[in-house]
């Protein structure tokens, strides 16, 4: 779970996003709709800013913050939050690795309405999205909305090239999911023992035979982490490509392929590749609107994001070898995910053309 703390760009750009989307005059639309935050900080210095945040989605959905931080900060945030949201510690029935996943299982069982949509600390939905997310659960199992960073920082550029790759690829793999309560608790939840918490409710969707939607058009902003959180993350991700073998072994690939263009002599095939590797960025930026929210330069940090997960896949692979997993929190982790399921259960995923490109 993601812990950060708003710079003075970051709390401008709330203010900001605060004001285009309060309505000048008009009373908000209340959906019947669960927001479940499952939370777990160890400082408090989002809390201002992500109290603004409550108070403004309070007024448009029911939320649930379901809180795993220490006694002291628990107390803090349960008086901060008073009569804003639904505030609960995970249930401490629940066991398993994933922290994360403990308090989605706690959150969407206490929930009150069908419609859940599950976001980590740093999502900031606006109505717009929160009505789309609504609307598309109306007619499948699981909504995959487009997260982008808003404040864009070096780090956050740069991990924006991550996020133009998939979309020109696929789809790609944000910080909020929204899916059925319904569903959810049919399928008994999803594994509490994985890293790759998103993609492990995805692919047990899929397994129950749920369909899914992956909207590239439906985008919600994200706060970037501080730089010194984007740097502790780095091997941490790349764990997540374990789960994905054809992920896994391209970012492998990338390294060799380098060594031998560099013992060729041919710079040439390096500035092929780093320009075919921009050019397929920038596919995935201009794909349903996303030039909006996505910079021009935002391309240019393709390559480098792939010359750095070539680097972390080795290095994950080595952890996963050596330490025998990743670490997390107090623990250390071996799955990234469970494999996908090859199940005949499973029914078409909606990825249609409208409703991937167009809202």
């Amino acid at each position: 779970m993601s812990s950060f703390s708003p710079t003075g760009d970051a709390r401008c750009a709330t203010r900001r996003w605060e004001v285009e989307h309060e309505g000048a005059g008009r009373s908000p639309v209340r959906l019947p709709m669960t927001y479940v935050l499952p939370l777990r900080w160890h400082t408090d210095t989002g809390l201002a800013e992500l109290t603004d945040y409550l108070r403004w989605l309070g007024h448009r959905v029911e939320i649930l913050v379901v809180d795993g931080s220490p006694p002291d900060l628990f107390a803090r945030h349960a008086e901060a939050w008073r009569g804003l949201v639904r505030h609960l510690p995970p249930d401490p029935g629940e066991r398993g690795l994933n922290g994360k996943v403990l308090g989605v299982h706690t959150g969407v069982r206490a929930a009150g309405h069908e419609h859940v949509v599950i976001a980590d600390d740093d999502v900031r939905y606006d109505e717009s999205a929160l009505t789309a997310a609504h609307r598309l659960l109306g007619r499948v199992d699981l909504v995959r909305p487009q997260n982008y960073f808003d404040p864009l920082p070096w780090h956050a550029w740069w991990d924006t090239g991550r996020t133009l790759l998939n979309r020109a690829l696929g789809a790609d793999y944000p910080g909020t999911l929204a899916v059925r309560r319904s569903t959810f608790l049919a399928m008994g939840g999803y594994d509490p023992n994985v890293l790759f918490e998103n993609l492990e409710l995805i692919r047990t969707v899929r397994g129950y035979g749920g369909t899914e939607a992956t909207p590239a058009w439906l985008y919600v902003r994200r706060l970037p982490p501080d730089a010194a959180h984007f740097r502790g993350q780095r091997v941490r991700q790349a764990y997540d490509d374990l789960a994905q073998p054809a992920r896994l072994l391209t970012a492998l690939a990338v390294l060799p392929a380098l060594a031998a263009a560099v013992a060729s002599r041919r710079p040439r095939l390096l500035l092929g590749a780093a320009a075919g590797v921009v050019a397929l960025a920038e596919t995935g930026r201009r794909r349903a609107g996303g030039t909006r929210v996505f910079p021009p330069a935002t391309a240019l940090a393709a390559p480098l994001w792939l010359l750095e997960r070539g680097v972390c896949g080795w290095l994950a692979v080595a952890q996963r070898l050596v330490l025998g997993g990743v670490s997390y929190g107090d623990t250390r982790i071996r799955r990234a995910a469970n494999p996908a399921p090859r199940n005949p259960r499973i029914r078409a995923i909606l990825h249609f053309r409208s409703w991937r490109d167009r809202p």
